[in-house]
């Protein structure tokens, strides 16, 4: 039971939610005796999309959204 290794991967909209899950992660772990390395913070994937505001004329006018997907190892 000594090489036994459990990986956790989690995603999010938002950082904070990760930094909390992570740190329960990790105090759960240490409580049980478990040797922990870690959280390991991964690349953020940013999509980014372009909206043409008007629906008939007008191509400057244009919206850019962005979603940003936050990723943590545990």
């Amino acid at each position: 039971m000594q090489n036994q290794r459990i990986r956790i991967r989690l995603k999010a909209f938002d950082h904070r939610l990760i930094d909390q899950s992570t740190a329960e992660i990790v105090e759960t772990a240490k409580r049980t005796g478990a040797q922990v390395r870690g959280p390991i913070p991964l690349p953020t994937r940013k999509e980014r999309f372009t909206v043409l505001i008007s629906p008939h004329v007008n191509k400057d006018a244009r919206d850019q959204y962005e979603i940003r997907t936050h990723k943590a190892s545990g």
